[in-house]
């Protein structure tokens, strides 16, 4: 992993040379279901620098995959609508058929590429302890940021 100094100035510069260069650490993103975005983790300064070079930032994405079963059934709805569709367009053969099946082709491919790269639901669980829990960890970490 590249050295940064840790003068801001510097590290800011040096942030931006490694982005130029394509040598910087990726950053740290997990996607998070309630948010129907990301959470960046890890390597805030080093986005920045990349995204003031004009680049993106390299990104390494934590998710949770969905389990296999749940993949295969979708899979399996998503290939039977398909065959539905083009049985009906078989049916009833057009002359511009042949460019709908291309289509319907290439729609399905799309779909069924990105089933396996869909994330799952990021899940939750309470804290055992409750509220209370939660005060008394909150508490031994407030250190950290009085002003809250």
């Amino acid at each position: 992993m590249p050295t940064v100094p840790t003068d801001p100035t510097t590290r800011a510069e040096a942030y931006r040379k490694h982005a130029r260069d394509g040598t910087s650490a990726p950053v740290l993103l997990w996607w998070v279901s309630s948010f129907d975005g990301w959470l960046l983790l890890d390597g805030h300064d080093r986005a920045v620098a990349a995204l003031a070079e004009g680049r993106d930032p390299v990104r390494l994405v934590l998710s949770r995959a969905p389990d296999d079963e749940a993949w295969r059934r979708t899979a399996d709805e998503v290939t039977a609508g398909h065959e539905r569709r083009v049985a009906r367009l078989d049916a009833r053969p057009r002359p511009w058929a042949d460019r709908q099946r291309a289509t319907m082709e290439r729609a399905y491919g799309d779909v069924m590429s990105w089933l396996p790269y869909e994330h799952a639901p990021t899940r939750c669980w309470p804290l055992p302890g409750g509220p209370a829990a939660w005060d008394e960890i909150a508490a031994r970490v407030m250190f950290e940021c009085r002003s809250d």
